[in-house]
């Protein structure tokens, strides 16, 4: 489902591309959507990129192109001030059961130590203790999490010290976050590309370098599907 900032910020970038053919700046999706800083822009950027409704383009600034919109959309009115329905999505469901309507019901999830956004640290796959969390936060599947150390990623929201929350996969589509063990001794959680016969692992932020490498020396362990973040 869509929140409705991230409901907002997908109908506002549609309607300034149908306008001008140019995606608004963070200042000014930050401005439309009455936001103090553009953490909170990059964060919804990263949910909607997730989800299916939009594409960063690589090498270029200010490339975001639309690639679908929901199918439930608000009627009237201007960008503000309107209150969509919830629209479905397929994102964070869980199997039936009573643990999802059990709004008390939390999950245990295994904290395996910390992963590096920014330069590569070594691997550690040791449980050190676990978080509780609502199921609804969680998908299918195995999850764990790890502690993030860096701000190689921080323009896709993503902070030294938050908890990455990570579902286990050992593929990735391109563009997915991934978990990336590299020559099986660094971990590292970067954007997931492929080049040709290589594989990308992109940073979201300027100061880091893009890291090529061959698909032999890359094992997904992972995709990020969420964030845990302590205030």
């Amino acid at each position: 489902m869509l929140t409705r900032k991230q409901f907002e910020l997908l109908r506002f970038i549609n309607e300034r591309l149908k306008e001008t053919g140019v995606p608004p700046s963070f200042d000014e999706m930050k401005d439309a959507l009455d936001l103090r800083s553009k953490s909170g822009i990059h964060r919804l950027i990263t949910a909607l990129e997730e989800r299916g409704f939009i594409r960063r383009l690589p090498n270029r600034a200010r490339a975001i192109e639309v690639i679908k919109l929901p199918e439930v959309q608000a009627a009237g009115g201007g960008r503000r001030g309107f209150t969509p329905s919830i629209i479905e999505g397929n994102l964070g469901k869980v199997r039936p059961g009573p643990a999802a309507d059990d709004a008390s019901h939390l999950v245990a999830v295994p904290v395996m130590g910390r992963i590096a956004a920014g330069t590569p640290i070594e691997a550690i796959q040791t449980r050190s203790h676990t978080i509780s969390l609502p199921p609804d936060m969680l998908g299918v599947g195995e999850h764990y999490a790890l502690e993030v150390r860096g701000d190689s990623m921080i323009e896709a929201g993503i902070l030294d010290g938050d908890m990455a929350l990570i579902q286990r996969s050992d593929a990735a589509d391109t563009g997915d976050i991934v978990v990336a063990l590299i020559d099986q001794e660094e971990a590292t959680l970067k954007r997931f590309r492929r080049r040709g016969a290589s594989i990308a692992l992109e940073p979201a932020n300027t100061a880091y370098e893009v890291r090529i490498l061959p698909p032999n020396r890359v094992q997904i362990q992972g995709k990020l599907i969420g964030l845990y973040r302590r205030y």
